[in-house]
C-alpha cells in the first residue's frame, strides 16, 4: 500500500501537467499523511538539507564551463579536428559527430549542450552531403547521450550524491563504457552508411590536420587536466568541476577570444536557470528519498526482486529493464533521484560493485533522453535541425539499438567496466 501511494500519487501529479519537482514534493506530502507523520518543518528542512551538499556544487561549474565552451568555440574547434581525422571515410561525417561527441563529452558533462552543439554544426554539413536528415539527426542525438557517461558527467555526481558512491570512482569507471558506446554507434553507422552511397569529402592533408590539432589543443588539455587531477588526488570532482569553468574561461577570453562580456553574462545566466531547475529536483527528491527510507520501501523491493538475488547478472537485466522502461517517461535527473535510494539497497543486498552498478545506470539513463516520448536530447535535435519529433525517433532507432545491446553486453560481462576501472584507479 506504501508503495502504491507514493507512485500513484506520483503518477497522478505528472498526468496532470505538474512540473516532475513539484510532482516529487507531493509525492512526498501523501507519503507523510500515509504515514500520519505529516510536518511541514521536516518537509522543508529536507528541502534545504537536499541542496546542501558540497559535491552537488559540481553541478553549475560544469554546467559554466559547458556553455563557454560552445559560445568560446572550443566545441567548434573539437569538431574541426574530427573532421580533419576522420571525415574522408566513407559516411565520414557520422563518423565525425561520433568522434566530436567523445571529444566533448570530455570537456562537458551535459548531453543537451554537447547534442545543441552538434546538431548546429554537423547536421546542415550532413544533410549538405546527402545524408537522410532524420538519420543523421538520430546520429547526432545518440552521440550527444555519450556526455553523461565519460567524465565529467553531471550524472554521475547526481548519483554519487544520491548513492553515496566516489565521485572521482564512478568518473574514471566511465572513460571506457562512454567510449564502448561510442563505438557502437559508429558500428550502426557503418552498416546504415554503407547503404547511401555518398562520397565522402576529400581527404585533410597533413598540414590541415596539424593546423586542426594545433587549434584545438587548448581545448583538448581540459579532459586530461580534469583526469589527472582526480586520478593523482590533486582535486575533487567538486574542484575539478571549478578548474574545468575557469580554464574554459580563460581560453575563450584570452586565447581564442570569441567571447564578450556581453556573450559572457548571457552565458552565466543560462548556465544559473539550468542549475537551478537541476538543484531543485535534488531537493524535491531528497523529501522522497528520506520517506522512502522512513516507509521502509526498500526492504519491499528486495522482497519483489528475491527471486533473482542468487544470480547477480539476473538481478541487472531485470534492474535494467525496469529502468529502460521508466526512462521512456520520464527525464534523466529525476530518474536518478528516484529511483537510486530504492534500487541501492537492493544493489548492496546482492554484493553488486556499486561503481559497476552506478555506470550502468547512468548509461541506461543516458540512453533514456533519446526513448520517446519524453526524450529530451529527441527534443533538442528536432528544435535545432527543425524537424518533426517523429522523423527523428525514427532516425534513432538503429543507433539507440546498438546503445542498448553495448549496456547488457556490459552486463553479461562486467569486467569491460570493472577492469578499466580498476586500472584507472591504481
Amino acid at each position: 500500500m506504501t508503495v502504491l501511494i507514493f507512485l500513484g500519487s506520483l503518477l497522478a501529479a505528472m498526468a496532470l501537467g505538474i512540473p516532475i519537482a513539484y510532482s516529487l514534493l507531493l509525492s512526498g506530502m501523501a507519503l507523510m499523511v500515509h504515514l500520519d507523520m505529516f510536518d511541514a518543518q521536516i518537509l522543508a528542512q529536507n528541502v534545504v538539507n537536499g541542496a546542501d551538499s558540497f559535491p552537488l556544487l559540481a553541478v553549475p561549474f560544469f554546467m559554466l564551463a559547458g556553455e563557454i565552451m560552445n559560445v568560446g568555440g572550443l566545441s567548434r574547434r573539437i569538431v574541426n579536428l574530427a573532421l580533419a581525422l576522420v571525415g574522408h571515410k566513407r559516411g565520414g561525417l557520422g563518423f565525425v559527430a561520433i568522434v566530436a561527441a567523445c571529444l566533448l563529452a570530455a570537456l562537458s558533462g551535459s548531453a543537451v549542450a554537447d547534442t545543441a552543439a552538434l546538431a548546429s554544426l554537423l547536421l546542415p554539413m550532413m544533410v549538405a552531403a546527402g545524408h537522410d536528415k532524420a538519420r543523421a539527426g538520430g546520429l547526432i542525438a545518440s552521440a550527444g547521450i555519450i556526455a553523461p557517461v565519460i567524465p565529467p558527467s553531471i550524472g554521475f555526481v547526481v548519483f554519487g550524491v544520491a548513492a553515496n558512491v566516489s565521485i572521482s570512482k564512478l568518473f574514471l569507471a566511465g572513460i571506457v563504457p562512454g567510449l564502448l558506446m561510442g563505438l557502437s554507434i559508429a558500428l550502426a553507422w557503418w552498416w546504415v552508411a554503407k547503404k547511401e552511397n555518398i562520397p565522402p569529402p576529400p581527404k585533410a592533408s597533413v598540414a590541415q590536420r596539424l593546423t586542426a590539432l594545433k587549434e584545438s589543443t587548448w581545448a583538448l588539455v581540459l579532459p586530461v587536466i580534469v583526469v589527472a587531477g582526480l586520478k593523482l588526488g590533486v582535486f575533487t570532482p567538486t574542484e575539478a568541476a571549478v578548474v574545468a569553468a575557469v580554464y574554459a574561461l580563460f581560453v575563450a577570453t584570452l586565447v581564442y577570444r570569441e567571447m564578450s562580456l556581453r556573450q559572457l553574462r548571457e552565458v552565466f545566466v543560462s548556465a544559473a536557470k539550468t542549475t537551478a531547475v537541476i538543484m531543485f529536483l535534488v531537493a524535491a527528491a531528497m523529501v522522497s528519498a528520506w520517506l522512502i527510507t522512513v516507509a521502509d520501501i526498500p526492504s519491499k523491493m528486495i522482497s519483489l526482486l528475491q527471486p533473482f538475488m542468487g544470480n547477480q547478472t539476473l538481478l541487472m537485466i531485470a534492474i535494467m529493464a525496469l529502468v529502460m522502461a521508466v526512462g521512456t517517461a520520464m527525464d534523466m535527473t529525476p530518474t536518478i533521484l528516484i529511483m537510486t535510494p530504492v534500487l541501492m539497497p537492493v544493489i548492496k543486498a546482492a554484493g553488486i560493485d556499486p561503481v559497476y552498478f552506478g555506470v550502468l545506470f547512468i548509461i541506461n539513463n543516458a540512453i533514456g533522453l533519446i526513448t520517446p516520448p519524453v526524450g529530451t536530447v529527441l527534443n533538442v535535435v528536432a528544435g535545432v535541425g527543425r524537424m518533426k519529433m517523429d522523423e527523428v525517433t525514427r532516425g534513432v532507432l538503429p543507433f539507440m539499438a546498438a546503445q542498448f545491446a553495448m549496456m547488457f553486453l556490459m552486463v553479461l560481462f562486467p569486467w569491460l567496466v570493472t577492469g578499466p576501472a580498476k586500472w584507472f584507479a591504481s
